[in-house]
């Protein structure tokens, strides 16, 4: 079974003038455990709106989006941070870290929100910083970690809550090389050893080669990129 299905996805959206721009026209997608697809296109093609809608974060205008088996259609605003909580890790360019706490505790924060205890909450979280190469920097403030234990330390928090299916924006955007690819080897391992469904929409032509498969997204529609001519 997929642990993400999009069917017919469109996105629209009122502009300036009045008129209707159209950013996603059908999107169809499939996301199995342990596949990492990878989705490339120009700016503003729509990349960026399509993983908000995948996340649940957007609503389609019209089409269907099943995460982990669930429906995201016909979910109040409440029940779709629920879903979100529960089945969705989000990696974004920038980590979006809290700067008053410790690399610890933002790992332990979505596990606490969801009403995990402390003790076993900051078990868990060790186990991710561990699992991410950073437990000698799990008391270090994100002021005190490098570009590229800032972003690993994102990583481990998308992962707290045990998600079905991992969602990341341009993770290596703001990184340099030798961070950058620290990072794709860490979400290669993710999901080829830990067999963790992820989808990554990124410009970086090594992170988009290491994944099982490379979609383009243009004109609004999804299609792998040796049927969309495409070369990565």
């Amino acid at each position: 079974m997929s642990v993400l299905r999009a069917s017919g996805i469109t996105k629209t959206f009122r502009g300036g003038d009045g008129g209707t721009l159209s950013i996603l026209n059908g999107v169809n997608l499939e996301v199995r455990r342990g596949e990492m697809i990878a989705i490339v296109g120009a700016s503003g093609a729509g990349k960026s709106t399509l993983l908000h809608v995948l996340g649940a974060l957007d609503r389609p205008t019209r089409g269907e989006v099943w995460i982990d088996g669930e429906n995201v259609e016909g979910r109040n605003d409440e029940e779709l941070a629920t879903l979100r909580n529960r089945k969705v890790g989000f990696v974004f360019q920038f980590h979006h870290l809290l700067r008053e706490f410790s690399a610890l505790e933002n790992v332990m924060m979505p596990l606490r929100i969801g009403g995990m205890p402390e003790a076993e909450a900051r078990v868990r979280a060790e186990r991710l910083l561990d699992r991410v190469g950073l437990s000698p920097r799990r008391d270090h403030h994100p002021s005190q970690l490098s570009g590229g234990e800032q972003q690993r330390t994102a990583v481990a928090r998308a992962l707290a809550a045990d998600p079905a299916i991992l969602l990341a924006d341009e993770p290596s955007g703001n990184l340099d090389q030798a961070n950058a690819e620290r990072l794709h080897d860490l979400l290669t391992w993710l999901a080829r050893d830990l067999e963790i469904a992820m989808v990554v929409v990124t410009h970086n032509a090594s992170l988009a080669a290491r994944a099982t498969r490379q979609m383009v997204l243009a004109d609004g529609l999804l299609a792998d990129t040796a049927e969309s001519g495409v070369a990565t």
